[in-house]
């Protein structure tokens, strides 16, 4: 189905003039499902608290200046929520019309405010992150520059590790291939799941992937699964397979017992993934917590907070590892001071044009103007609604 709405809408007056000249002059909003190959599994589907993931749900803006510049940005969702996102930017975006794109903070709290009656977090965040996004893309091409130097980076690669091939529907033997196939193509590191209903499992497949992996990059993630007690055990057992981290081995909203765990153990201890504003993320600073944060920034809700969020935890000396999304948080991570590592996922590829260079563990800035990607026809394709908005 696709929707097509055009408001009547007069531009703001503090817009009929900008310091640059410009306004927007179109932004247009995309559902999309994108299936995976095959459906995957962590921890909280075995443990019988989720479905196997079958698609990832993305949320596309692409807008559109009075003097012809253009933006694309996204979000995304897993399971559920995909549809609400998309029906709350629509709800909001108009606001944005007539405005002068590189008012970016500006722009961004008059959607937080257009949307406040459903709070700061959660939707309606991960709702404005998409529009949020293709301002820094469109900034960062109207300059000419990757997003990353439009930022201000520390370098111009990051560590990288691969996600996707270490699930837990798949075999220890499956793993195994699927991490020699990541090595050799050019990723440093490797992360499996763990946080299954029998913990004996858990650590056998670990010790498996240590001896196939020797002394690579090797991380775990428990995807929340494990309740304080067991969390401290599982630690203890995990510390002998010197691992880069142990990811969120506790509910993501438990700040408490991550600074703890954090602070009792020598392998790091990450987790932010699932946090949905910068007032979440700041529980586990406040906490005392001092292990490696994983801010999300179509989670978090765009660039902005992430900017927001990132400059705190580097005042705070956490490391770094975003979560997801690689085609946007390589260039948020290489303008971090310390060295992050970002999450492949090869998921997204069939949505854009581009690929990412990536070579002897590291992933490349690209080296074209914003975030440097195109959408595909295909995208075009698994598009189900489209809703346009323009003055």
């Amino acid at each position: 189905m696709t929707l097509t709405a055009t408001p009547d809408l007069a531009p703001p007056a503090s817009a009929a003039a900008t310091s640059t000249g410009d306004r927007i002059r179109s932004i247009t909003v995309s559902h999309v499902v994108l299936p995976l190959p095959n459906p995957v599994s962590d921890a909280k589907v075995l443990t019988g608290r989720q479905k196997p993931l079958t698609e990832t749900v993305m949320l596309f803006v692409e807008l559109t200046t009075e003097q012809g510049l253009e933006g694309m940005g996204f979000s995304y969702s897993k399971r559920a929520g995909g549809k609400a996102q998309y029906a709350h930017l629509k709800e909001v975006l108009d606001v944005a019309i007539g405005q002068d794109p590189n008012d970016i903070a500006k722009i961004y709290e008059s959607l937080m405010w257009a949307g406040a009656s459903v709070g700061r977090s959660g939707v309606a965040t991960q709702a404005v992150a998409a529009l949020d996004v293709a301002l820094y893309d469109l900034k960062a091409r109207r300059a000419g520059l990757p997003l990353a130097k439009l930022l201000g980076a520390h370098r111009d690669s990051c560590r990288v590790y691969n996600t996707s091939g270490g699930f837990l529907q798949a075999s220890v033997e499956e793993i195994k291939e699927k991490a020699t196939a990541s090595i050799e193509s050019g990723i440093g590191g490797i992360k499996i799941k763990v946080g299954q209903p029998d913990w004996r499992e858990d650590l056998r497949r670990v010790a498996a992937l240590r001896e196939h992996l020797g002394d690579g990059p090797f991380m775990v993630d428990a995807n929340q699964q494990w309740d304080r007690a067991r969390a401290r055990r599982m630690c203890r057992e995990l510390e002998q397979h010197d691992l880069v981290w142990i990811e969120e081995p506790l509910d993501a909203w438990d700040h408490v017992g991550h600074a703890d765990l954090s602070r009792t153990f020598d392998t790091p201890i990450a987790t932010g993934e699932m946090l949905t504003s910068v007032d979440e993320h700041m529980g586990l600073v406040n906490a005392g917590y001092r292990g490696i944060v994983q801010p999300d920034a179509p989670r978090i809700g765009g660039i902005t907070p992430f900017l927001r969020f990132a400059t705190l935890a580097a005042h705070h000396r956490l490391d770094l590892a975003p979560h997801y999304a690689m085609e946007i948080h390589l260039h948020l991570a290489a303008t971090y001071p310390t060295e992050p590592w970002v999450e492949h996922f090869e998921w997204l590829n069939p949505l854009f044009e581009e690929r990412i260079d990536i070579r002897d563990g590291h992933i490349f800035v690209p080296d074209r103007p914003g975030l440097g990607f195109t959408l595909t026809e295909r995208m075009r394709e698994l598009t189900l609604e489209t809703a346009t908005f323009s003055a």
